[in-house]
Formats: C-alpha cells, structure tokens, sequence
C-alpha cells in the first residue's frame, strides 16, 4: 500500500472546499482535534474491496490501535442478533407506556376545539370536586411553537390558541375513567379568532394572522428551531438564504444566461406525521427534591435539562430513564406540553403522574414533516456540467418554524453558482418537528428529478450524468461513486428501456435517486467500561435505544477489546445518571458513541492486562485477550478462562471513562454539543414499478439500496435500518398525508385507520448492499446510517414513475387522484 503523508490530519487546519463547508453548515473555522500528546498513525483508508491506501493521521497517545477491515475482527462487523431482542418479543421490554408505579395517577389533557382563539376565563372548580381528581392544573406557557419576537404584541392570561387540539389544562386522578370525566366538566371559554390551514390561503396579504407580529424560535431540548432575525410578513417568514449556514455563492443570473440547457419546475410535497409505535408520552414522579422522569425519548439529557430549567431544579436533582422507547424519528426530544403538564400535577399531587398521548393527540400535536412548494431552476451545458441552481421554496411547520428543504441544493452536486431562498408559512395547525432527514426528504424529492430531466434534456444517461456532477472531496461523495456501479450492476440498469415503453395500462419503470446526510458527531459523549471482580464486564452510557440496537452495538465494541462475545457484556442505556451520551437523532449515536466507548474498553483492558501479566509471569504487553480467554501472546497453551484469570488476579473493580474525542482529520464546524465533518454520509437508491395508469394506482416492486456509513459494527441492524428506512420513504411516496378540514382546522384522519402508512402488502422487496468504508477519523470508524436510507426514496420511486409513463409526477403523495392527473399533463 502507498504511504501518503496527510497533513490534515497531522495539523489539523486544511481548508475544506467549498462543498465541504456547505456540508458541514458554513466556513467556520473549528478548533484544532485533539490538543494534547499524540502520535503519527499510519490507518487504512478507503473502500473495502474497491481498494485501500494507507493515510498518517495524529491520534491521541492513550487512543488505541486502529482496527483492521472488519473481516479480521471477532465481534465488530458481525451480524449479531439483538441482545434484547426476546425481551422485546416476550413483552419483558419496559416502555415508558408500561411504566405503573405505586399510587400512580392518570393524567388527562383538556384541548382546545378551536383552531384559533383568545382564552376568556377558565373554571375548573367542577374538575377539582369530581370524585378521585388529586390535581388541576392549567398551561401558563405552550412549547415547541413559535414566540412573538414582542411579547407585548400580544396580551392575555392565558396563551392565545392557535391550533384544534392545542393543550390548554390537565387533570391528575385515581383511575383513567375520573380523569377523563373531570376533564371535560373543565370549562373554557374562548373569543373566537379568523383562521386558515392551508399553506397557500395563509400566504395571501389578506390571511388571518397565525401570529400578530414577527416571531422567533430557537433551538430547545435538542434540536428545532428556525433561523433568527429573518423578516416576516404576514404569516410568511424569510428567507432564509443560508441553509445549514451555507449562503448563495457566485451569479445565477449570469449562470442562466450561460447556461444551454435551463429546466425548471415547480415540486410540492404534503404534510407527514411520524406515527411511532409508541406515542408520546412521560410518567413524572416528584418526590421531595428529586423528579424522577419515565420518559418515551430520543435523548435522556434534554429531557433532564429541559426540566430542570423550566421547573428551576439543579439537574443533578432530575433522573431521567428511558428502558426503551418505541420510535420517534425526531420527533421526541424535550418534554412536550404533555410533559409540562405531567411534572406540575405530580408536584401538586405529590404522586406520580402518567401523561401519555392518544393516537389523536399524537397526529395532531406531536410532530410533523412540514409540507413545501419547490420552484427549482437549473442551468447547465450541454456536456452536463451545472452552471447555475436556483431555488425558492415555501413550507409549513403550522404554528412552527423550521419548515426548509433542506441543504442538498448548495451541496449535493459541483456548480459554481448557487441561490437558494427558504420561507416559513405559519398556518393554524399543530407544530412541525425533526423528522427522519428533516428537509432532505422534501429538497431531494425536487433536486433529484430535476437532474433526471436535465440527464434526458441532454441525451446523457442519468447516472453518468450524476458521475460528473457528484465530484466534491468527499468520502461520501467518493462512496456514492462505487454505489452508482454496484447498484446498477445488482438492479440491471442497463436494460432500463426508454420512458413509456410499455403499450398497455400497466408500465413499468425504473429510477435512480441519490441520498446525502450530514456526518454528525455528538462532541459531549462519554462511556465508562466496568470490569468487576468475577470477570463480569459492563458498559455504560446515557445515551438510548429506539430501536436502532444501540445496546447491541455498544456490547460488541467492548467485547472486541476484551476477546469476549457481544451477550458476556452487560450494556446499559437510557438513564441519565450514566455519563452523558449522545441524542439518537441525526444518524450521531454510532459515530459518536462507539469511539468514546471502545477507547474506554480499551484503558480497561490494558490495565486488566497488567493486573493479569504476574499470573503468567509476563509483561502486559504480552497479555492478549481472545476468544473468551486470557494468555500469553504466541503460547496458546498459557490461555486461561477470561473469568477465571480475572478472579486470580485479585482484581476487585476496575473502571475506566473516555470522552468522544474529536474526529482526526477535525471537523468543518463545531457546537458546544455537536461537530459537523468534512464528509458526509450517503447512498444510491433504484426503485422499480408499476404504474396502472387506468386506477392511478402505483406498486413499488423493488429498491435496491447501496449505502456507506463508514465501518458497520453490525451489518444486521444496518440492514435493518436501511429496511426501515426504505419503507417510510415508500409509505411517504405513496401514502401518508395529513388533512385538515379548512372549516374547523381539525385533522380528518388522526388515528392509524384513515392515515394510511404502508401495509406488508405494499412493501417492496428490498435489497440492501453496505460498503464498508474506512475513513481514517476515529478509533472505530463508525457512522450512522438512519437518515439517508429515508432520503432517496421517494425520489427515486418518482422517477421510476417517469421511466414507465413518460410523465413526471412533482406532487406528493403519489395517490390516485395525484397520479392521474399528472398522466394527463402534457
């Protein structure tokens, strides 16, 4: 292999390109990694089985040695089955939804019927007598929704309701029935307000006001928020001209009148709820001084640190335990209103409350994929070189910022000029919140049909078009490279038949998308590696498990380092009393955890080492663990039981705490909690289907998905991430769509009925193929994968759908009535 100095690595300064910065969310410089001791390490670099070089990174003194390709390894990269997977199959797996404490009370909410209107006055003396009620309480402040810039814009005891099923007061009673009857004995009188729901009635001069004068909303409890200081008019906010702090760059207007080839169209894509399995939910117990917090969560710390600011406790005074939570997709950080409610009722009770949402509840107030109106123009030559992208795009989050497309515009694809302009809407309904690629979902749907037309416009094939534009300095962009060969090889590429070819009513088509996510890294993890005096080893971490196998992939790092097997490993999550882990949002816990937890399994190991090396009268270096046993490098016949050597020992407890230390190469920009890299994260999607243009009924039959998330600790759940991942996007592409009835501002289909997701019926068959990519960045390597797996797939079912009708379809979801009025299009 070639030796190849990396002086970015070693110095940590190089300028990234522009397509780095873009990706990383703007210039800013970051620190240097890693300040302290460190030593040149020469690591391998590239894609396994598509070939290797060998880069010198500095890497910290106390870090451990790079792991070989996954192939060498014992535990890492094996596909090892869920260690609490028969809990969750038996029904043993604690959710917060099965959470009964002693004297536990059950909260109900009081919610507005109202879309719009001022509160007058609330009686709750009625509720308050109601055999079995312990506690009332009623809402002083709303999160998760936008706040008036000038609060005095807007006065009033109460908050002004701005969506039906807004919270507005709570209940805390003895049983679910006493709850439910005093709630609604609570009276409410309301004045009410003009309204509107739909994106394009509220961007009219004359639309009711959603809000009385300009807003903000900063980033609370984990993620959120909307970009401060944009003008706001009406009920129309921007724009925001910096995605992910990446601003226009270069003249497209001078792009346009170079360019040759000019398509332009316009893209609109429809509200989704993340119906989780388990909705939302919190069981609050205020005991004394200490809030104990049962929460249904995608991060323990925000919850704990959301709490204790809002109820002004020191957080070393709220616990937060998350056993295990049924899904989220982002939409479950903070405490919620619910949460809010929960907390204030067990302090007046002084008795734990239960708060969970209702299936209603949980479409109409617990998040959402905002909608969007895309106009997107591109220019290019008739080579396929991009010369100018301009985008302008409206959505609505409801009474939430946040609504934008995305940053693939700025960064997926080389072109030297760039425009881009992003608006929120507010309307009278519930508050978006983070989704699965929040905007990257909506940005590709747009993006990655427009390349497939402007690859027809030029007579160049769609992935050889893709190949000259997808060129930044970048591992995915270098990943997505290999993946456009061997997807195509695996779907068949090269007897995809022209747009239209089939005579009769059913077509069918082939297409190709592209996916890109952001490399994230949680900078405040940390692990801590126990080894007790019975040869027991555990792991822990204050991160948590929704449903990714976050315990799985925890064990199997630790036990590498241990030469044992994944189930001898005790890992423990989802109490925020471990060191502090990282959200599981953003595709961040893989990359940020398994490093901080294999550099502390390895401090561990080594110590044990030279704990164990008098046994067998050798120095610690010469002590290896494998295989379940401990011996003496080179002499098989010294190999001691792992346990057993470790009772010899006389060790009684050995523990040892690391930190995510930063990426090798460093970062293109840094948070105080989050770092984002000079790479990415990515894939190449190919759908197949079947079009029946006389129903408007579309099947998708096959995706074949090839994605890169740097070393796979476990291919099986990376599978199975990816498999998630592509089943959302069919059930996005062909199925889900929040209606609000304009008149009332109630959604018509809040329940798992009406809002159709995908059945096992219409699930494709899906072929997963995972590179393993060796970036030379960290002490595993490891990247996340959930977010690009959910990105490409509506895209690339779109333009499937283009390949066997010969019409492009730019409105989702792909229903019937969607799909055949654009059969009729010309």
């Amino acid at each position: 292999m070639q030796d190849v100095k990396d002086t970015t690595g070693t110095q940590g300064t190089a300028k990234p390109s522009d397509g780095q910065k873009a990706q990383a969310g703007g210039p800013q410089k970051p620190p240097p990694p890693n300040p302290g001791p460190s030593r040149e390490q020469a690591m391998q670099y590239g894609i396994v089985g598509a070939g290797l070089k060998e880069v010198t990174r500095r890497v910290p003194l106390d870090e451990p040695p790079p792991l070989p390709e996954n192939a060498k390894l014992k535990s890492i990269g094996k596909p090892v089955s869920r260690l609490d997977g028969v809990e969750k199959v038996t029904g043993r797996a604690r959710y917060t939804f099965d959470i009964q404490l002693p004297g536990m009370l059950w909260g109900q909410r009081v919610l507005s019927p109202l879309p719009h209107a001022r509160i007058k006055s609330i009686d709750t003396s009625a509720a308050e007598r109601y055999p079995g009620v312990r506690a009332v309480h009623i809402l002083e402040r709303l999160l998760s929704t936008a706040k008036l810039r000038d609060p005095k814009a807007e006065q009033g005891r109460y908050p002004t309701v701005r969506y039906a099923g807004q919270p507005i007061a709570a209940v805390a009673a003895d049983s679910p029935r006493a709850a439910e009857a005093a709630a609604r004995l609570i009276k409410v009188e309301y004045e009410p307000l003009p309204h509107v729901t739909g994106i394009e009635e509220a961007m009219k001069e004359d639309a009711p006001r959603v809000f009385p004068g300009p807003t903000e909303q900063p980033a609370t409890a984990g993620g959120g928020g909307a970009p401060p200081g944009l003008p706001q008019k009406g009920n129309v906010r921007g724009p925001d001209t910096k995605p992910r702090g990446m601003g226009p760059r270069g003249d497209v207007a001078k792009g346009f009148r170079e360019s040759e080839v000019v398509v332009e169209a316009e893209y609109r894509t429809q509200v989704q709820t993340h119906v989780p399995m388990e909705p939302h939910g919190l069981v609050a117990d205020w005991k004394d001084d200490l809030l104990t917090l049962y929460a249904s969560t995608q991060w323990v710390a925000s919850v704990r640190d959301e709490a204790a600011e809002l109820f002004e406790l020191p957080k070393n005074r709220v616990r937060v335990i998350s056993d295990f939570t049924g899904g989220g997709f982002g939409a479950k950080y903070g405490i919620g209103n619910y949460g809010l409610l929960a907390i204030h009722l067990s302090r007046k009770a002084r008795a734990p409350v239960r708060m969970i949402l209702d299936r209603r509840e949980e479409h109409v107030s617990g998040g959402n994929r905002p909608n969007s109106i895309q106009r997107l123009k591109v220019g290019a030559k008739k080579d396929g070189s991009l010369v100018a992208i301009q985008l302008q795009a409206y959505g609505s989050g409801g009474v939430a910022g946040g609504a934008g497309v995305g940053f693939c515009h700025s960064t997926l694809y080389d072109c030297p000029n760039v425009h881009v302009e992003q608006y929120d809407v507010f309307t009278n309904a519930g508050p978006c919140a983070a989704f699965r690629a929040p905007g990257q979902v909506q940005g590709i749907f747009a993006l990655e049909q427009t390349i497939d037309e402007l690859a027809e416009r030029i007579g160049m094939d769609a992935l050889a078009l893709r190949a000259k534009i997808d060129v930044s300095d970048t591992d995915d962009a270098r990943a997505r490279a290999q993946e456009r060969k061997v997807g195509a090889d695996k779907v068949g590429w090269n007897k995809r038949r022209p747009a239209g070819s089939d005579k009769g009513p059913i077509k069918r088509g082939m297409g190709v998308a592209q996916s890109q996510w952001v490399y994230l890294v949680h900078r405040n993890t940390s692990c801590e590696v126990r080894v007790s005096g019975d040869g027991s080893v555990e792991a822990f971490s204050a991160t948590q498990d929704i449903g990714t196998g976050t315990r799985t992939i925890l064990a199997q790092v630790v036990a590498e380092e241990f030469g044992l097997r994944p189930e001898d490993i005790g890992a423990y999550v989802g109490d925020s009393r471990y060191p502090q882990g990282p959200a599981s949002g953003g595709s961040r816990v893989t990359s940020s955890l398994t490093p901080a937890a294999r550099n502390a399994a390895h401090r561990c190991a080594r110590e044990l080492a030279a704990r164990i090396a008098p046994l067998f009268e050798a120095s610690a270096d010469d002590i290896v663990f494998a295989d379940g046993k401990v011996m003496v490098k080179g002499k098989a016949s010294s190999a001691l039981p792992f346990r057993d050597a470790v009772k010899k020992s006389g060790v009684r407890e050995l523990s040892h705490r690391a930190d995510r230390r930063d990426d090798y190469e460093g970062y293109a920009m840094s948070t105080p909690d989050m770092s984002i890299s000079r790479h990415g994260i990515g894939g190449v999607q190919f759908a197949e289907v079947e079009v029946d243009t006389e129903t408007g009924i579309v099947k998708v039959e096959r995706v074949v998905a090839v994605h890169d998330c740097g070393r796979p600790i476990n291919p099986k759940l990376t599978e199975s991430q990816i498999f998630g991942g592509v089943i959302q996007g069919v059930s996005y592409a062909l199925y889900e769509e929040r209606h609000l009835d304009p008149g009332s501002g109630h959604q018509l289909n809040a329940n798992v009925d009406q809002y159709k997701i995908v059945g096992s019926r219409e699930v494709p068959k899906i072929e997963v193929i995972v590179l393993e990519q060796l970036g030379a960045q960290s002490s595993t390597d490891a990247r996340g994968v959930a977010e690009p797996a959910n990105v490409a797939t509506a895209a690339a079912v779109a333009n499937a759908f283009y390949n066997a009708t010969g019409k492009r379809i730019r409105t989702l979801p792909m229903t019937p009535a969607n799909v055949l009025a654009a059969l009729r299009t010309t």
